[in-house]
C-alpha cells in the first residue's frame, strides 16, 4: 500500500512539477508584495508634512491659503516667508471638521510636540 502510494506522488510530480510548487510560490510571492505595499504606507504615514491632510477633515485644505499664512506670518525657527520650517506645522486654530474656516485668519504656527498632543485631544 505504501508503495503504491509513493508510486502514485512520483507520478503525479513527474506530470505537473510545477502545480505541485506553484501554490508555495505564489503564497511566497504575495507575502513579499504586502510586505512592500506595508512598507510604502507606513513610511508616507511616519513622515510629517506641515500641510498634508491625513484624511482628518472632511474638507480639502487650499495650498494657497496655507502659502498666505506663512508669507503674513513667516517661519518662528527660521524666518523665513516660504518653503519648510523646521519643527513648527502649521494648525488650524478651530479645525476644519468642526467648522473652522480654510483661511489666514484661522491658522497659528505649533510646534509638533503640540501638534501632536492637540491632535491626541481632537
Amino acid at each position: 500500500m505504501k508503495r503504491a502510494l509513493a508510486l502514485l506522488l512520483v507520478v503525479l510530480l513527474a506530470l505537473a512539477p510545477e502545480a505541485a510548487f506553484a501554490h508555495s510560490r505564489k503564497s511566497s510571492h504575495s507575502r513579499s508584495t504586502a510586505r512592500s505595499e506595508r512598507s510604502t504606507k507606513s513610511e508616507g504615514s511616519t513622515k510629517t508634512h506641515p500641510y498634508r491632510d491625513y484624511g482628518r477633515s472632511t474638507r480639502k485644505r487650499d495650498p494657497a491659503q496655507h502659502r498666505a499664512f506663512q508669507r503674513a506670518h513667516p517661519c518662528p525657527s527660521t524666518g523665513r516667508k516660504s518653503g519648510a520650517c523646521p519643527g513648527y506645522i502649521v494648525d488650524h486654530v478651530k479645525a476644519l471638521k468642526r467648522g473652522g474656516a480654510d483661511r489666514p485668519s484661522n491658522m497659528q504656527w505649533q510646534t509638533v510636540a503640540e501638534g501632536k498632543a492637540k491632535d491626541r485631544v481632537e
